[in-house]
């Protein structure tokens, strides 16, 4: 069973940074190439939006505008596990940050709990 776990929220003030996680259980990185992870956030009130991605076969990484140069996506295909650094973060990144087996989002996706993330001012 493929399982997703997402840890590493947490408060943080605006400007700081914070390390997630989403490792991955039941499935290889280097055995589903075909599969991307991507990072998801769902703030109060909002919709979920895509913030970043990446394709377990060749490392492409994508990015929301509003991320972009402050975010990084990473693998680690050893550890099974997609990391994604957040720097400078401001207040409207504050949100439940989820992870899950595509750069789509798609219901049949796996699903990580999600981890919240706090930026106060």
């Amino acid at each position: 069973e493929v399982q997703l776990q997402a840890s590493g929220g947490g408060l943080v003030q605006t400007g700081g940074s914070l390390r997630l996680s989403c490792a991955a259980s039941g499935f290889s990185f280097d055995d589903f190439r075909d599969y991307a992870i991507g990072w998801f956030r769902q703030a109060p009130g909002k919709e979920r939006e895509g913030v970043s991605c990446i394709t377990l076969s060749d490392g492409r990484t994508w990015y929301t505008n509003s991320v972009k140069g402050r975010f990084t996506i990473s693998k680690d295909n050893v550890k099974n596990t997609v990391y994604l650094q957040m720097n400078s973060l401001k207040r409207e990144d504050t949100a439940i940050y989820y992870c899950a087996t595509s750069c789509s989002g798609l219901p049949d996706d796996s699903w990580g709990q999600g981890t919240q993330v706090t930026v106060s001012s």
